[in-house]
């Protein structure tokens, strides 16, 4: 049971003593991240001029749904405790806002996976229409289990099924990719983009382990779905924590920083036909100009 569900039937049945936490709770998380918003954009506007950051803006839009999440849970609770007034409307906000941070969190994980602004400077049409889809029919598939509709519990399990399937079998093109090119930069001796696409590995490394993690965290939430009131503050103590490290190891891999030289050397679009030589070509076309 997540916050808008709890908020819910704390609102249709009565206060629970046992929820009496929850606004300490949250009040703690949305002061952590609202500190992380704002860290992350100063952070992205300090080193826009170190390299193309429009992916690390986009990102910026998870931590502030979060944060807007948390702050209508906190408002709701604080209101039933202490003013004795549960807003059904605030309720619906929290449950809208959690969806829409789970639809968020899943479109930056896809665009991260394509390998936009690591790889490639942007998205081809087909690559951006099958994430924009991806993303709706996730989201569309997560309020109607929200809402419990029938069936639609056995729905969320397959797109979630499919969505790792499609961001893992991403992540491992990309890493191949950019394997043969640290091949081809060994075996051509252009060794002045070996440090860029050493780091880009790296990422998808370190990108791969966190959404392993991601997925059984993914797994673990849906498997023990205890419904009970009892010890529902350490629950989502435990949740929300589990979320901000996941997040903030992802955040720290892929912030904008004076990442190494030559970074940003990238084809516009990935090509299927031609997956080494457009950044490699690029670096000796400006070497010998």
């Amino acid at each position: 049971m997540d916050a808008s569900e709890s908020a819910v039937r704390a609102y249709s049945f009565g206060l629970d003593e046992s929820y009496r936490p929850l606004p300490s709770l949250y009040l703690a998380f949305l002061l952590i991240w609202f500190v992380s918003t704002c860290c992350w954009t100063f952070n992205t506007y300090r080193n826009r001029h170190f390299q193309t950051n429009n992916l690390q803006w986009t990102l910026a839009s998870v931590p502030l749904i979060k944060a807007l999440q948390l702050s209508l849970s906190f408002l709701f609770w604080y209101s039933c405790f202490y003013l004795q007034r549960c807003s059904l409307w605030m309720s619906f906000g929290v449950y809208v806002t959690g969806v829409l941070f789970q639809t968020a969190s899943f479109i930056s994980f896809l665009l991260i996976s394509h390998g936009y602004c690591i790889t490639c400077e942007r998205l081809s049409v087909n690559e951006r229409r099958t994430t924009a889809a991806l993303g709706c029919i996730f989201y569309l598939t997560l309020v109607g289990y929200r809402a419990s509709v029938p069936y639609f519990a056995v729905l969320l399990l397959l797109n979630y099924f499919f969505s790792f399937y499609t961001i893992f079998y991403h992540i491992s093109q990309n890493l191949s990719a950019l394997r043969e090119q640290l091949t081809f930069i060994e075996d051509e001796d252009v060794h002045a983009m070996h440090d860029a696409v050493y780091m880009k590995y790296l990422m998808f490394k370190k990108f791969q382990g966190a959404m392993h993690i991601v997925a059984m965290a993914e797994i673990v939430i849906y498997i023990n779905m205890d419904n009970s009131s009892e010890n529902y503050w350490l629950r989502l103590l435990v949740r929300e924590w589990a979320i901000f490290c996941i997040f903030l190891y992802i955040g720290w891999t892929f912030r904008s920083q004076d990442l190494a030289p030559r970074f940003s050397v990238m084809p516009a679009l990935k090509s299927k036909r031609e997956i080494i030589i457009p950044p490699i070509y690029s670096i000796v076309s400006l070497i010998c100009a």
